[in-house]
């Protein structure tokens, strides 16, 4: 794998497990046939993987054997996987409400653990705090992440026979996967691959939507949006640091937000298991937008959609399995 920007380092020999190359199922959804892009089919159980390889790779060769991030779940899991591949020391902050079994999966890899009480943000705050003493990993800060998660768009193109869909929905917290679709399919356009860039949309749980909150109000700047618990755990940032770009590649393309209630994830979920797919509640949110930008117009039956499951439902599976009964 060759490294953006030409890094060089002590050790040219790349981390990796084998992600990417995830299946992409066409299923039934009501009038639509959307493409499912089931992303838990990466190492660790999620699309972080695609971002961990080569931002861990890229620090590993200018020299950092030890880093520290704070996540909810998937992201930590993720590094701790890629970080143990890799020989790399590492320790995450999560919120102590973080669900068991990616917890349980963190430490399995020999990663250090500290649980954080409060929101989400306390996880962040403490890292940084701790961030003098070894490196701080975060992968909502790193740009070499991003460069990672860009596989997701080559990948769809590759998938659709070289051809960009009309449509790409995914969850959204911190806008990883957003944004690495965007930086792919610019890639794509601006290399005369694809005529058109694809509509890309955001799905967010209502109880924790400051990504719809702006763009619904026409800005990039933040909008005052009450915040409160839901199910979707991996897309519960209240303050995204990547807002702006997030709101201008939702602009670039032509796309649009998605708030969604508790019980239309849930529903969707319960769907999802139904149709054989066993996805996460924060996953189960690309699909739950589904039937609500059908229903306003904004997608349609005879266009090609893909939507992105983002994590596995294993991770969550107490959990699932009391919603989906």
């Amino acid at each position: 794998m060759a490294l953006p920007g030409g890094a060089a380092g002590r050790d040219q020999e790349s981390i990796t497990l084998g992600e990417g190359c995830t299946p992409l199922v066409q299923q039934q959804w009501g009038d639509l046939r959307p493409l499912f892009k089931l992303e838990w089919f990466n190492p660790t159980g999620s699309f972080k993987d695609r971002g961990s390889a080569v931002m861990l790779s890229f620090l590993r060769q200018i020299g950092v054997d030890a880093i520290l991030e704070d996540s909810s779940g998937n992201g930590g899991s993720s590094m701790a996987g890629l970080g143990a591949a890799g020989g790399m020391r590492v320790k995450i902050l999560a919120p102590a409400s973080t669900s068991p079994a990616k917890i349980a999966q963190v430490r399995a890899y020999g990663a250090a653990v500290q649980l954080v009480e409060g929101p989400r943000e306390e996880s962040e705050a403490d890292a940084i705090r701790q961030s003098s003493q070894t490196f701080y990993a975060s992968h909502n800060w790193q740009p070499f992440f991003l460069e990672g998660t860009k596989s997701l768009a080559y990948e769809i193109w590759e998938d659709l026979g070289f051809r960009a869909p009309d449509n790409v929905i995914v969850p959204v917290g911190a806008g990883s996967s957003l944004l690495g679709c965007a930086f792919g399919f610019r890639e794509l356009l601006k290399a005369g691959q694809i005529a058109k860039l694809p509509r890309l949309f955001a799905a967010q749980p209502q109880n924790c939507s400051p990504i719809d909150a702006s763009f619904k109000a026409g800005v990039d700047t933040p909008v005052a949006r009450e915040v409160s618990k839901t199910i979707a755990e991996g897309t519960a940032i209240k303050n995204p640091l990547r807002l702006r770009e997030i709101i201008a590649a939702l602009r670039e393309s032509g796309g649009g937000t998605v708030a969604l209630a508790e019980d239309e994830i849930v529903a969707a979920l319960r769907r999802l298991a139904r149709q054989g797919l066993f996805a996460e509640p924060t996953s189960a949110s690309a699909a739950a937008a589904l039937d609500k930008l059908s229903a306003a117009g904004a997608i349609k039956a005879n266009e090609t959609t893909v939507a992105v499951l983002t994590g596995t439902g294993l991770k969550a599976a107490t959990i699932v399995a009391d919603l989906v009964q």
